[in-house]
């Protein structure tokens, strides 16, 4: 409240001081608005888009960056509804007020893991006086961080200005190399890179940058149903498709009765609320034990595997069609187990009429227990029981169709429809 307090009284003599007594207050720009931030919040943070979405075509762009926008209005607000975020053509503004000041942590891991975000920083912010001005600013903020370091200033500019970025870039690094106790100035691989943004009549004093997810905003594509277990190659293929703008529901196949399903729960849960918190999902449990009752009672040993994975994919396909999904996504690696391989894969797709998109199909495990542990899910997954269902003798690595076709006559399908239903 204190925030749109002051920005009440500011456009108001902005509006009476620049733009005329009769001017309405919402009809100020995005340059007199931005100075109404400047002056009274503490804090700002510039996001910047994944660079797929900056090379679409204007339209698409637009549709992109709202969503992005959207999505972090929506989660940040969760934190204090009065953090402002707003939109430009090539970035998202964030300004946070006093009051929230000590949600900054809260407000940098949001922005760290939201899709479709390439990186941001936390920045201080100023209308654009005088290049003076700004090299007195820079100077004051800078100097004392400086101290024995190599260092260089990186200037970026838009708009039409009496100086260029170059000569902004020799103004600063001079200036603090005659005040602070900097070793000197590297322009290849500085250890302090000090950065400025220039636009128009305003800019701003990078203070730190991060890293974001990348990907496209979750919302801005197809929605999708992830077959999850709770293990590394499920939770991580779920949280890919998430970075991908994908809005992914999930289904689980109960094996091991209660506390299996509220293991998965819990690694789902982590993922949507870390991910893709912006949008609701679905989580879909399909009690399987009978399923797998029947197969080990009909199946001959080396085809249950793949007969499983059939019974599975037939059960995700009815799923997805009540959620209107699309597509299916499973954390299949290609040879990863006798049930994966490429002809195997082909036999059990024949039963699902929706796409089925693997998106750790060609990843080895080293490198998906990689991401699982950069991303959380490893403590889950190294803690969740493993619930095969069925376990082969000798189970086929090249499962013969017409073989399958025909194991599966003696299985009755009713079981499969209990379950679903």
């Amino acid at each position: 409240m204190q925030l749109r307090a002051h920005y009440g009284l500011a456009t108001l003599l902005l509006t009476r001081v620049n733009y005329g007594a009769r001017r309405p207050a919402s009809s100020l720009g995005y340059n007199a608005r931005f100075a109404v931030f400047c002056c009274f919040s503490l804090m700002h943070y510039i996001v910047r888009l994944f660079p797929e979405i900056t090379i679409k075509s204007q339209p698409v762009r637009k549709r992109l960056t709202k969503q992005v926008r959207d999505n972090l209005r929506k989660l940040l607000h969760r934190l204090d509804t009065d953090i402002q975020v707003q939109r430009d053509w090539e970035k998202i503004d964030i300004w946070v007020p006093e009051a929230a000041l000590n949600l900054c942590d809260q407000i940098e891991t949001v922005l760290a893991c939201t899709p479709g975000v390439a990186k941001f920083s936390r920045v201080r912010s100023y209308p654009l006086v005088s290049l003076e001005e700004m090299v007195e600013t820079a100077v004051a903020l800078w100097r004392s961080r400086l101290d024995g370091k190599t260092f260089c200033v990186r200037v970026r500019r838009r708009g039409d200005h009496s100086f260029s970025s170059m000569d902004a870039e020799k103004a600063m690094g001079a200036a603090l190399m005659a005040v602070s106790a900097a070793q000197g100035v590297d322009l290849r691989n500085p250890e302090v890179t000090v950065a400025v943004e220039i636009q128009e009549a305003n800019y701003h004093l990078v203070e730190a940058s991060r890293k974001g997810l990348g990907g496209y905003p979750i919302g801005s594509q197809d929605s999708v149903l992830s077959l999850i277990s709770g293990g590394f190659d499920s939770t991580v293929a779920s949280y890919l498709t998430m970075r991908r703008g994908l809005h992914t529901h999930f289904c689980f196949f109960n094996l091991g009765g209660r506390a299996h399903e509220l293991g998965v729960k819990e690694v789902a849960h982590f993922l949507w609320e870390k991910y893709g918190a912006s949008h609701r999902v679905k989580f879909v449990t399909v009690p399987f034990e009978g399923v797998v009752s029947e197969i080990l009672t009909k199946v001959d040993n080396a085809y249950m595997g793949v007969i499983l994975k059939r019974m599975m994919y037939r059960a995700a396909t009815v799923v997805a069609r009540g959620l209107e999904v699309n597509a299916l996504v499973t954390g299949e690696s290609v040879a990863q187990v006798s049930s994966q391989t490429l002809i195997n894969l082909g036999v059990i797709d024949d039963v699902a009429d929706l796409l089925t998109l693997r998106p750790l199909a060609v990843m080895d495990k080293g490198d998906i227990i990689d991401i699982a542990r950069a991303i959380g899910t490893d403590v889950f997954a190294a803690n969740m029981p493993e619930y095969c269902g069925v376990i082969s003798v000798r189970p086929t690595t090249r499962a013969r169709r017409d073989r399958v076709v025909h194991e599966e006559t003696a299985f009755d399908m009713a079981v499969l429809g209990h379950a679903i239903a």
